[in-house]
């Protein structure tokens, strides 16, 4: 039975790894919000840790890193070396910290959404509300570590090859992070919760996540 159980959840979340695929190769991945893009692809991590558990969320964060890695090696921009190593641009190499950004802040984003709404179901008791802080926070802790390592680590590269001082530089961070951060956890706070909501019968019929009614 557990084992039959721990398939059909690797089928679900085989299911968010073929829809991060689908989003990284068509504009549905990024949406134009006025002047700024937001990422969707963050969603189908958040919602893998909600409805699969930590482990699932950090798997499907691992695809959305690799994609990302994969996009910005062979679509690359000027910035492209601080999400991959194997990216020269203007005298300026990624490395190995160009992994860390590019994996960390995606893995530990889809364990925290499993944790964070297990934690927050238990102390507020209304789901959506529950699922709604969590994906809230996964998402901005995304941004915040992903702008954040950028900074960190290159931030004198990312100044140069944006044409940018450092103090302008580390103003553009901060931008990035009040702007495209706060509009892609504002998108997913709304979309993730009733995506769950639409999703949980399916998935107790699969016997793939628990019939909490049932179970108190």
């Amino acid at each position: 039975m557990k084992q039959k159980k721990h398939l059909r959840r690797l089928v679900l979340a085989a299911f968010f790894a073929a829809v991060e695929v689908v989003l990284v190769l068509t504009p549905i991945g990024i949406i134009p919000v006025g002047p700024i893009r937001a990422t969707t692809m963050h969603i189908p991590v958040i919602l893998a840790g909600i409805l699969c558990g930590p482990g699932f969320g950090a798997g499907i964060g691992t695809v959305f890193g690799l994609l990302s890695l994969a996009k910005n090696t062979f679509e690359p921009t000027v910035t492209s070396f601080v999400f991959s190593p194997f990216i020269t641009i203007g005298g300026m190499h990624g490395s190995f910290w160009s992994l860390l950004i590019v994996l960390g802040p995606r893995i530990f984003m889809g364990a925290l959404s499993g944790w964070l709404s297990v934690i927050c179901r238990r102390m507020i008791g209304k789901k959506m509300l529950s699922d709604s802080i969590a994906t809230a926070v996964s998402a901005m802790m995304h941004t915040l570590m992903v702008m954040g390592g950028i900074w960190l680590f290159f931030a004198e590269p990312y100044a140069a090859a944006r044409e940018l001082t450092i103090e302008a530089a580390g103003a553009a961070v901060m931008a990035v992070i009040g702007t495209n951060g706060v509009v892609e956890m504002l998108i997913a706070a709304v979309i993730v919760p009733l995506l769950v909501r639409a999703l949980t019968p399916a998935g107790i019929r699969m016997g793939v996540i628990a019939d909490e009614n049932k179970a108190g």
